[in-house]
């Protein structure tokens, strides 16, 4: 084999690679962690260049394995085939293993190759920064595997929603954690705001794929709620998102440059309409999805700016 077809099937691969792990939602994870390392650096912490490059790239990679179990998951139960109506690339999975482009157990393989090989760089990081970081990294795993996989697969019990959201204030708090060596309230204020778009952004994901997941016995907040239920529910958590963070800053808990974060209460009201009027039209909900993501990276951004302006 020459030199020019083994970079020709690397390229390939890690293409390939690339769409298993459906990049366009990682950027969630980059935003969190820019708020860990942000609430760190407001308090005096000196940011590390290579702790936080590894940082980021730890999350990176546990997120796509999350994602990628998901599907492997989502394969074996039926839930991806049976839906029809999906609004790629938002939900129905990455649709490689429907299409033939990959093998149910490719998803697993590498997802587990890359929790492999988050561990020992999970472990030094903790050598650097402090023990309590591997019960984080642990807890974040944990919640990674249990959202999708059995015998828990807390995304078939109402509960994946729930999930995701601790598992995204985690984040911030174990970003916080590596540059501080210490667990202090900031991270976990702002991470839970954050924290709270992010359920958000599942919550809305699950609409249009109610119909094929009640159908394979997947039990989403939306199945169980009904999708009218479940856009009041998702509007009450962008209230409580924005509201909660400006009660912390009028307590002093947070400092006031973070307010800039509201900015995304306009998006996460209009997304939450958008779903209240087209709640069974999941057809016409394409625009909703786009602004539960922008909102929850906004209000990413924006504590993100005003932590270091702090």
């Amino acid at each position: 084999m020459s030199i020019a077809t083994w970079r020709e099937g690397a390229a390939q691969r890690l293409a390939l690679g690339l769409r298993m792990a459906r990049p366009g939602f990682l950027v969630i994870t980059a935003v969190g962690c820019l708020v860990g390392i942000a609430t760190a650096q407001a308090a005096g912490a000196g940011v590390s260049g290579p702790t936080a490059g590894a940082t980021l790239l730890l999350a990176l990679m546990l997120h796509a394995a999350a994602n990628m179990l998901n599907d492997h998951a989502d394969a074996l139960n039926g839930a991806d085939a049976a839906n029809t109506q999906a609004l790629f690339p938002f939900t129905g999975g990455s649709r490689l293993v429907q299409g033939g482009v990959v093998q149910v157990r490719d998803m697993r393989n590498l997802a587990l190759a890359l929790l492999a090989l988050a561990v020992p760089g999970g472990l030094w990081l903790a050598w650097h920064s402090g023990p309590a970081l591997v019960l984080v990294g642990l807890a974040g795993m944990l919640l990674g595997w249990a959202y999708s996989m059995p015998p828990l697969a807390l995304m078939s019990r109402g509960l994946g929603e729930l999930a995701v959201g601790m598992a995204w204030g985690l984040m911030v708090v174990g970003a916080d954690y590596v540059q501080r060596g210490y667990f202090a309230l900031a991270p976990v204020a702002a991470g839970a705001s954050y924290a709270l778009l992010i359920a958000n952004i599942l919550i809305a994901n699950g609409f249009p794929d109610a119909v094929p997941d009640a159908r394979v016995g997947k039990r989403t907040l939306v199945v169980r709620l009904t999708p009218a239920r479940a856009a009041w529910l998702y509007l009450a958590l962008a209230l409580l998102a924005h509201g909660g963070l400006a009660w912390l800053v009028v307590a002093g808990v947070l400092p006031v440059p973070v307010l800039w974060a509201l900015a995304s209460l306009p998006l996460s009201l209009a997304g939450g309409a958008l779903l209240l009027c087209h709640a069974d039209s999941p057809a016409r909900l394409r625009p909703a999805l786009v602004l539960g993501i922008a909102a929850a990276v906004l209000h990413g951004l924006g504590l993100t700016a005003g932590f270091w302006w702090a």
